[in-house]
């Protein structure tokens, strides 16, 4: 059956949505730093950890964090002068910021969610090295709210506001390389229940949130700025929450791929219960490998490493099955290989190859004393990694027996997903000892106004054209627009800005993304006052662009594109008639589109298009008539 044949109520398919969101404030979410991000070449220093769990206050460690912790890494992190202690775990954290808890509440408004009367801060262990602490600090804000999607109504059970993790900059040959920059960002989490019944009712919530989120104008923009993460699970299956979900292009093809993955692994499970099969233990096979022609396994062998592999009884032609495209059931012995510090595996079901000869496969399967139905799986690499990863291959193995495991999984950019570590539990949180809590006040905040009533809003108000509103109202420059109109700028000449120059320019190569709300404000405030002909626009932009240390006055000075009177607008006319004569004298008013050009080129971009018209039409008239 193919994925497409799928009939997902039959199924029991069963998913939700946590939809997480960079906040677009001031300051962090628990210091005055700004919410800016750098290159990482603008370091100023850098400082390494070494992160380890600990129990919560349940008395028990998290088996996602005991996983991570088991390979042992070096964690460097960049610190920059826009960073500061906190960041660094080297001050406590200070008082929840006001603003950030201000649009959260805002958001809550627009989920229909009850806010908490009191908000207490929790940490959340983490030690993958992305928070220099080894947790990150979250609390719930509100809970009980709902969405409509086509579908039918997806009920919110949580928007937590949390700090935002260090961005992963590189590995290293120790470990891996974090930027501060983006740790303690705020950020929302957005928590469905689990409602969704379809992956087009999950790309419609998420699509339906992600508009609620951007009509606060209060949230970051742009790639990393918000990420999805889903949980599905069919009815014989597990819950499995899959990370990381970038587009919302994506998710369909993400629960449909999961969706047939864990139909797969309970055929392969079933199967596999047919056959009786069963895992044995691992064993040292390094002999069998002395004088091989493998790259891989020989040069685990030269570095002083071993071979261990495990004889897996009766799946035979079944680690080579397909579960998800291009991904196999050896695909997830792997990506558990993988996790402990292994390059992967190779198995008897894709062998002989890879520099593996037939021979060496025959005594490989008499090493292990494996009949024609069983598989082999192997590992090569240091002996404390190959011990590591062949127990972590074996205890994946013996879980495809019977179940499909419950686990955390990372998205791939092709919509499948690969193993990343074991569901979270409870035992990860534990209070915040050092923030208070907070008490926050819904009354404080209006209801934001959807990007659907800003769009009919726009239409009515400043006689916007549909595209051009629905352009500007979901655009990244929203809140800019309403900000200038606000200020008394025409509506119309701030929107085809935004939306149209913009593009424009941008295609052009123009660094478009230099400009800051300060330069196109300007910008627009002196077109708009007539200190600059909007034919001078975009000239004014690039200069600005190019430089962006200048002031759009600044740079109006610079490059000379203040306007001009009519009498310096004739005299270029005339100029350019006059070069023209014979061409005038002959074709009249024919000549004038010609002629328009050249003027508009002679003064370039310091008169208004209308004046030039008007000027031209004059002069082409008095000689040729």
């Amino acid at each position: 059956m193919s994925d497409a044949d799928y009939d997902y109520e039959d199924l029991g398919l069963v998913a939700g949505l946590e939809i997480h969101q960079q906040l677009d404030t001031a300051h962090k979410l628990f210091c005055p730093c700004p919410t800016d991000l750098r290159e990482p070449e603008a370091a100023e220093r850098t400082f390494s950890r070494y992160l380890h769990p600990t129990k919560s206050e349940l008395g028990e460690i998290d088996e996602a964090a005991l996983e991570e912790s088991m390979v042992d890494r070096e964690f460097e992190y960049l610190s920059y002068d826009t960073t500061c202690l906190v960041e660094e775990d080297d001050e406590p954290p200070h008082r929840v910021d006001r603003e950030a808890m201000d649009v959260t509440m805002e958001i809550a408004q627009l989920l229909d969610a009850s806010v908490a009367d009191q908000v207490h801060v929790m940490r959340k262990i983490v030690v993958d090295g992305s928070n220099t602490t080894g947790f990150q600090r979250t609390m719930r804000v509100a809970g009980e709210g709902a969405i409509e999607t086509d579908e039918g109504t997806v009920r919110i059970e949580d928007l937590m506001l949390e700090e935002e993790s260090a961005q992963r900059v590189e590995e290293t040959d120790s470990g891996v390389q974090f930027s501060l920059d983006r740790l303690g960002i705020p950020l929302v989490e957005i928590g469905t229940k689990p409602d969704i019944r379809s992956p087009e009712q999950a790309r419609d919530a998420a699509e339906r949130i992600g508009m609620l989120l951007r009509s606060t104008g209060q949230v970051k923009r742009g790639l990393g700025t918000i990420r999805q993460d889903v949980n599905v699970s069919i009815a014989e299956g597990a819950r499995v929450e899959i990370k990381g979900v970038q587009s919302l292009d994506d998710i369909n093809d993400i629960v449909r791929n999961e969706v047939r993955r864990q139909v797969e692994l309970l055929d392969i499970a079933e199967e596999l219960q047919a056959r009786n099969a069963s895992v044995g233990d691992p064993q040292d096979v390094t002999e069998v490998f002395e004088d091989t022609d493998s790259g891989v396994i020989g040069g685990a062998l030269s570095s002083g490493g071993n071979v261990m592999a495990v004889r897996l009884a009766g799946f035979d032609g079944l680690v080579g099955r397909e579960i998800q495209p291009d991904r196999r059931l050896g695909t997830e012995l792997s990506d558990h290989a993988k996790r402990h510090g292994a390059g992967g595996i190779f198995h008897t079901d894709e062998l002989p190859a890879y520099g593996v000869t037939e021979d060496e496969v025959a005594a490989l399967r008499d090493a292990v004393d494996a009949g024609p139905e069983d598989a082999v799986a192997l590992v090569a690499d240091d002996p404390e990694t190959t011990s590591l990863a062949i127990d972590a291959v074996v205890e994946r193995a013996e879980d495809a027996l019977e179940l499909v495991p419950e686990e955390t999984r990372d998205a791939n950019e092709d919509g499948t997903t690969r193993y990343l570590r074991p569901l979270p539990g409870a035992a990860r949180m534990y209070p915040e000892t050092d923030v208070p809590p907070v008490e926050p006040d819904p009354s404080e905040v209006d209801r934001p106004e959807l990007l659907t009533e800003k769009v009919e809003r726009y239409q009515s108000e400043y006689d916007l054209g549909a595209g051009l509103a629905e352009q500007v109202a979901y655009g990244e420059y929203m809140p800019l627009f309403e900000r200038v109109v606000a200020d008394g700028i025409d509506p119309t000449l701030a929107a085809g800005t935004l939306e149209s120059t913009l593009t424009e320019l941008r295609r052009d190569d123009v660094a478009v993304e230099r400009l800051t709300d300060d330069h196109l404000a300007g910008a627009l405030a002196l077109v708009d006052g007539g200190e600059v002909p909007q034919e001078g626009l975009d000239d004014l932009l690039r200069a600005l662009a190019a430089d962006p240390s200048l002031s759009a006055e600044q740079a109006v000075e610079q490059e000379d594109l203040g306007g001009v009177g009519e009498d310096e607008v004739r005299e270029a006319v005339v100029t350019v008639v006059e070069r023209n004569a014979e061409q005038v004298e002959s074709e009249g008013m024919g000549a004038f589109s010609g002629l328009m050009g050249e003027c508009m080129g002679e003064l370039r971009g310091k008169a208004d298009g209308d004046t030039v018209s008007s000027v031209l039409r004059e002069e082409i008239q008095e000689r040729a008539g």
